[in-house]
C-alpha cells in the first residue's frame, strides 16, 4: 500500500511516494528524479513525454509542447505537427505517464493520489483541473492541495513547528509564482489569509532574459538565419538549453560560459551572475510584495512568522533568498532540493489519509464540480461572466474510441463565439483569490476506461471546425518574453515606435496603389472619417515604417452582409506572401494601443489572438473562428510574420511593420 504526491509543474514535474511513515521522492527520468514538463507528437501519432520528448523537440520544434499548464483555461489550441490539443489534454497525458511510470517502479498502482496545483487558481480553473483528472483515467481516490500548502507539510517533516506557530511560503517555480501563510495545528496545517500569486511570473522568464542577453551580444546574427533550416532549429533549441543550464550554474558560480553553436558562427558568451541579478531584481520585488498581502491578509505581522519558506527551482538563486530575508527580516529555509517539495508534501498529505493518521490540511469542505453546481451550469448554459470548462482536443485518431458514459455524452459543444472569451482567472495575476474547495475528489471514471476514450468523435469534430483558421505558433529564434513580465532592459521586448511627424493615408488614394481595393472592381468608397482631419499616429502608414524590408498598409475595413472585409496594401519584397512557408500577415482587433503589436506573434509565450492572411483582400465571415482575433473591436491592425510566425522585424528594430485601421460596421 503507498500514497502518490505529484507536482506538475509549468517547466518539470516531480512525484514522490510515501509508503509506512516515509516518503521519497521517484525518480521519473534517467537523468533526474523530475522531468521536463513536455509533450511530443511523433509523425506515427505516437505520443512522447518527459525527458525524451524534450531531446526530441530539439529537432522537432513544430511538434512539441511546453508550458502548457500556463494555458490552462485558454480554448485557443497548441498545435503539435498541425494537431490541435487543449491545454487540459496535455497535462491529463503528463498525469498519466507519472502515474504509469511511478506503478511501473512500484510494482502496483498507488492506493491514493494528491495532486498539487498554484494557490491563486480560482473555482473556473479548478474544475478544470477535475477534468484533468478525469481525462487522464485514473480510478484512484484523488485530492488536490496548493502548492504552498504541499510545501509547508513538507517542511514540518523537517523542522519542528509548534501548533500555533505560522510559517509563509514563497514559491518561485518555472512558470508561476505562489505565497501563502499556514499556521501549524495538532493535527497538520491550517491556511490562513488568502493566498497570492502571480500566473506568469518564473524560471522561463528568467530563461528568455538570459537568452534575449545571448542574442543581443551576437548583434543580430541570430535574427538573420534561416528558419526553415532543420539544423538551424536544432542549434537554436540547443542555445535556448545552454541558456537554461547557464541560470542553474549561476546559484553556485559567479560566472559562466554559454556556448553559441549555430551553422557558420561559433563562439561563447559570457554572463555573471551580477548581470542575471540585474536582469531579475526589478520583477522579484512583485513576489515579495505578494507575500506581504498575504501576510496582511493573515492578520499577522512579519515579525509573527516562524520563518518563510522557499521552494520551485527558482528559489535557488541567491538573490531570492537575500531579497526575501532582508525585506521580511524573519529566518529563510532553502531546501535542498526546493523542486521536489512540493511532491513530498503532496505524498505526506495522500499517505495520512490511507493511514488514518488524520488530514495533513484542514479544508474546506470539498465541491465536487461535476457532480454538483458546475455540471448543472453546463446543461443549462453558462453565465456571461464564467467561461465553460473547454472540451479538451484529441488527437483524430482517437475518435474512433467508445463512447463514454450518457451522462458525459450530452455535454453540448463549445460555442465557437463564446471559445473567444479570455478563461477566468488568468488575468489580474496579482490579484488576491479566496482559496476554493480543495480537499478530495473521487473522478468519475470508468473503470478500463483509456484516455482516448473520454471525448466522442462529433465533439472533436465540432471542436476542430470551430477553431480552424486561429492558432498559437510555436516561438523558434526571436526573443520570448512571457506576457505581464518586464525582465532586463530590452529583453525581447520591442515596443511600437512610430514617426515623429506621421504621413497620412487616404484609402481613397491608396485604392489605385497595388494590392488595394479598386473602385472599378465594386469595393465601396473609404469613409470620409477615415480622410478628414489628422490621422492617428497608430492608423498611419509613415516613411518610416516603409523602410522595412517588408510591410503593410491597411486601407479600409468593413462588417457588412455576415463577412469581415479588409483591404491593404503591402511590400512583400518581391516574395509571393505564404502563410504556411513564408511572409504573410498577422491580423488582429484592438484600439490602436492595446493589445501591444509585441503579443502578437510567436516570439513571445503569450500570445494575443490572431489570424494569418495571405490573400487581398482579407475576407471572413462572422461565424468563422479567424473572425474571434478582431471580434467586436474598434479597429483592425496588421502587422508581417515570419514563416515560424514570429513577427518580422521593422526597419527601426521594432515590430511596427503595419499599421491600424478603424472598422467600419453596418
Amino acid at each position: 500500500m503507498y500514497a502518490l504526491g505529484i507536482d506538475l509543474g509549468t517547466t518539470y514535474t516531480a512525484a514522490a511516494v510515501w509508503r509506512s511513515g516515509h516518503a521519497e521522492i521517484a525518480s521519473l527520468g534517467s537523468r533526474s528524479a523530475a522531468i521536463p514538463s513536455v509533450v511530443l507528437l511523433r509523425a506515427d501519432e505516437t505520443v512522447l513525454t518527459g525527458e525524451i520528448a524534450s531531446r526530441r523537440g530539439l529537432t522537432e520544434p513544430h511538434r512539441v509542447a511546453r508550458e502548457f499548464k500556463r494555458r490552462l483555461g485558454d480554448p485557443t489550441p497548441i498545435l503539435l505537427g498541425g494537431v490541435p490539443y487543449s491545454a487540459e489534454s496535455l497535462m491529463a497525458r503528463m498525469l498519466r505517464a507519472v502515474v504509469d511510470e511511478v506503478s511501473s517502479r512500484e510494482g502496483g498502482e498507488p492506493d491514493r493520489i494528491c495532486v498539487s496545483h498554484p494557490a491563486n487558481w480560482g473555482p473556473y480553473k479548478i474544475d478544470l483541473m477535475y477534468q484533468v483528472i478525469r481525462l487522464a483515467g485514473i480510478e484512484q481516490p484523488v485530492q488536490l492541495t496548493t502548492e504552498p500548502q504541499a510545501a509547508a507539510v513538507f517542511y514540518a517533516q523537517q523542522q519542528r513547528l509548534e501548533p500555533g506557530e505560522a510559517v509563509a511560503v514563497y514559491d518561485l517555480g518555472g512558470g508561476t509564482f505562489d505565497a501563502a501563510v499556514l499556521r501549524k495545528t495538532p493535527d497538520g496545517f491550517e491556511l490562513i489569509g488568502k493566498p497570492e500569486g502571480i500566473e506568469r511570473l518564473g524560471g522561463i522568464d528568467f530563461d528568455a532574459a538570459i537568452y534575449a542577453h545571448v542574442a543581443r551580444s551576437l548583434d543580430g546574427a541570430l535574427d538573420d538565419l534561416d528558419e526553415d533550416d532543420p539544423a538551424v532549429t536544432a542549434a537554436v533549441a540547443r542555445l535556448r538549453e545552454d541558456c537554461v543550464q547557464a541560470k542553474e550554474a549561476l546559484s553556485a558560480d559567479t560566472d559562466v560560459t554559454i556556448p553559441v553553436l549555430l551553422p557558420e558562427l561559433s563562439t561563447e558568451v559570457r554572463l555573471t551572475r551580477s548581470e542575471l541579478e540585474a536582469m531579475v531584481r526589478p520583477v522579484l520585488h512583485g513576489p515579495i510584495e505578494a507575500l506581504r498581502r498575504a501576510i496582511r491578509s493573515a492578520g499577522i505581522e512579519a515579525a509573527d512568522l516562524h520563518s518563510v519558506l522557499l521552494v520551485g527551482g527558482s528559489s535557488r538563486i541567491p538573490l531570492v533568498a537575500q531579497m526575501v530575508g532582508s525585506e521580511l527580516g524573519r529566518p529563510v529555509a532553502v531546501d535542498a532540493h526546493p523542486k521536489h517539495a512540493v511532491a513530498l508534501g503532496a505524498a505526506w498529505q495522500a499517505g495520512a489519509v490511507i493511514s488514518d493518521a488524520g488530514t495533513a490540511l484542514v479544508l474546506p469542505e470539498a465541491v465536487d464540480p461535476w457532480a454538483t453546481g458546475a455540471a448543472e451550469a453546463v446543461a443549462a448554459g453558462w453565465p456571461g461572466d464564467a467561461a465553460p470548462p473547454p472540451v479538451p482536443l484529441l488527437h483524430p485518431a482517437q475518435s474512433q474510441a467508445p463512447a463514454p458514459d450518457p451522462a458525459q455524452s450530452q455535454a453540448p459543444a463549445p460555442d465557437p463565439a463564446r471559445s473567444q472569451a479570455p478563461a477566468p482567472d488568468q488575468a489580474e495575476p496579482t490579484a488576491a483569490i479566496a482559496l476554493p474547495a480543495g480537499a478530495e475528489r473521487t473522478p468519475a471514471a470508468v473503470p478500463g476506461r483509456s484516455l482516448a476514450s473520454v471525448l466522442v468523435a462529433s465533439v472533436v469534430a465540432a471542436v476542430l471546425i470551430g477553431i480552424a483558421g486561429t492558432a498559437w505558433a510555436l516561438g523558434k529564434f526571436s526573443d520570448e518574453k512571457p506576457d505581464g513580465t518586464t525582465i532586463g532592459a530590452g529583453a525581447g521586448q520591442h515596443g511600437m515606435q512610430n514617426s515623429q511627424n506621421p504621413a497620412g493615408h487616404d484609402p481613397d488614394a491608396a485604392s489605385g496603389a497595388a494590392g488595394a481595393p479598386s473602385g472599378a472592381a465594386g469595393a465601396p468608397a473609404a469613409s470620409a472619417s477615415a480622410a478628414a482631419g489628422p490621422v492617428p499616429a497608430d492608423e498611419a502608414c509613415t516613411d518610416q515604417m516603409k523602410q522595412s524590408t517588408r510591410w503593410v498598409c491597411l486601407t479600409r475595413a468593413t462588417v457588412r452582409d455576415g463577412k469581415f472585409t479588409l483591404w491593404y496594401e503591402a511590400d512583400w519584397n518581391d516574395e509571393k506572401p505564404d502563410t504556411a512557408k513564408g511572409f504573410h500577415l498577422h491580423i488582429y482587433g484592438g484600439d490602436g494601443l492595446t493589445p501591444d503589436e509585441s503579443t502578437m506573434g510567436s516570439q513571445v509565450t503569450a500570445h494575443g489572438k490572431y489570424y494569418y492572411e495571405d490573400s487581398e483582400p482579407s475576407v471572413r465571415k462572422i461565424g468563422d473562428g479567424d473572425y474571434g482575433a478582431v471580434g467586436d473591436a474598434k479597429k483592425v491592425c496588421a502587422r508581417i510574420a515570419k514563416s515560424g510566425h514570429g513577427l518580422a522585424f521593422a526597419a527601426d528594430g521594432s515590430y511596427h511593420t503595419g499599421n491600424c485601421i478603424p472598422i467600419e460596421r453596418d
